[in-house]
């Protein structure tokens, strides 16, 4: 048998103040509505504006080109001028589509967020960067169409790709600590093993001002889906590049590193009379005598002891050891 029971005069009022509540809300619900836009959001979506307008990405790549400079200066002998472009976003599909299939592909993982970054090089700038190291000329033409690097650009690309890493671990310190493991590199972007071609991926493109040769950029690309754990911090302001963010010291370390010195190899000298040298003229041969190593002259100082040889067809030295006379000064 069942038993009923009737609502206290208490309980009755709260439902109906609960029903007035409800049809208030509603009415405040249309209200804003009717005076706010509201647009549709997909969960899971990977659009560009997830992470706001990528201030702290633009200040990072800023920091970025401004290490990686001191990377490319030993081989190019001069620091060179790196400019970091807007980050774009596009499919992998897309990217490869725009890029040559031939390509130096450095892969790494970052175990922090779970994913990985890839740093795309293209063969012209490998090819100058390799013939600037061994003493060449940067203005030589493109290189025809090939399917490999050679053994010497591939140590080119070990010592390019380390030094850029370490550059971007610097650069990304501030906001976040990152560590790159696992490095692995690949020659063909038809076949690397990043991401799916219908992922979306962040290119964050570096253009190179080389001296007597023609802009040459480098690549670096992020899978949206790993940058997105840390989108808020993304969208934080950061201290711009604009405002340098190295000491005074290091300024000045880098300025003094930057200065131009004039480096003399020096055969031999000859001891003459001044009668002798007031005679001198054209076509006449001065007899000299190679006996030892020769000089290595840094602004009129002896400065290294070296011996001639040469590479690749190039005259070259080899320095053998600081020069004794500096040593004793």
């Amino acid at each position: 048998m069942s038993t009923t029971s009737k609502l206290s005069k208490t309980e009755v009022d709260a439902l109906i103040a609960g029903l007035d509540g409800a049809e208030a809300l509603e009415s405040n619900v249309d209200g804003l509505s009717s005076d706010k836009k509201v647009r549709d959001f997909t969960f899971g979506s990977d659009d560009l504006s997830l992470l706001g307008d990528y201030y702290a990405l633009r200040v990072i790549n800023e920091r970025f080109a401004r290490f990686s400079r001191t990377v490319f200066q030993p081989m190019l002998r001069v620091q060179p001028r790196i400019t970091a472009l807007n980050p774009t976003v596009k499919t992998f599909e897309e990217y490869s589509f725009s890029s040559e299939a031939f390509m130096s592909l450095t892969l790494a993982r970052i175990e922090i967020l779970r994913g990985n970054l890839m740093m795309v090089i293209s063969p012209d700038l490998i090819s100058k960067l390799t013939n600037a190291y061994y003493g060449g000329n940067l203005a030589i033409s493109k290189s025809s169409k090939r399917t490999e690097f050679t053994s010497t650009e591939d140590r080119i690309i070990e010592i390019i790709t380390d030094g850029l890493i370490e550059a971007l671990d610097i650069a990304w310190s501030d906001l976040i600590k990152l560590e790159f493991s696992d490095l692995s590199r690949e020659e063909n972007l038809q076949f690397a093993s990043f991401v799916e071609d219908t992922e979306q991926v962040i290119c964050c493109a570096f253009e190179i001002q080389l001296p007597g040769s023609d802009p040459a950029s480098f690549d670096v690309i992020y899978p949206l889906q790993t940058l997105k754990p840390i989108a808020a911090q993304l969208r934080s302001r950061m201290q711009s590049d604009s405002v340098d963010s190295l000491s005074w010291t290091d300024r000045l370390q880098q300025a003094v590193f930057s200065i131009p010195l004039t480096c003399t190899a020096r055969l031999t000298t000859v001891d003459s009379k001044m009668s002798d040298i007031l005679q001198y003229k054209n076509n006449d041969i001065v007899p000299i005598q190679i006996t030892g190593p020769l000089d290595l002259v840094v602004e009129n100082r002896e400065f290294f002891e070296a011996e001639l040889g040469d590479l690749g067809g190039t005259i070259a030295i080899s320095l053998l050891q600081p020069n004794r006379k500096t040593e004793k000064t």
